[in-house]
């Protein structure tokens, strides 16, 4: 599925796995794109009736604090309705953002998709 904001496109790719909701993020994640995505994750998050979520970041080339505020907001309405998140795949570059925003406190990141779900699975 391809989201439009701007010149900037986000791309994504749903799947759930044992009822984990997992989206598969690739190109840009910037304040264009942060609002039809954060509105698909819930949508779909309806359906799985929140009981977790990983996101994949191994095709984001660029993300800016729009896309922190994607994760904690996720995060916050996972943990309301007792649901559980985890993000993986993450590259050399967000992994700075990540650690310097003090992502890494709040949500678990897992090497791989498969670490992350069974994580998730066992919580």
């Amino acid at each position: 599925m391809l989201l439009e904001g701007s010149a900037i496109e986000v791309q994504i790719d749903k799947d759930v796995v044992g009822g984990v909701l997992v989206v598969r993020l690739r190109g840009e994640l910037d304040h264009h794109a942060v609002e039809p995505l954060r509105d698909e994750i819930e949508q779909s998050l309806e359906n799985t009736h929140y009981r977790g979520l990983v996101l994949s970041f191994q095709g984001i080339d660029f993300m800016d604090s729009s896309g922190l505020g994607l994760i904690l907001g996720r995060y916050r309405t996972l943990s309301a309705r007792s649901g559980k998140m985890a993000l993986c795949e993450v590259n050399t570059n967000l992994r700075k953002i990540f650690e310097l925003s003090g992502i890494f406190k709040v949500v678990p990141v897992y090497a791989s998709e498969q670490a992350a779900l069974k994580a998730i699975k066992e919580a």
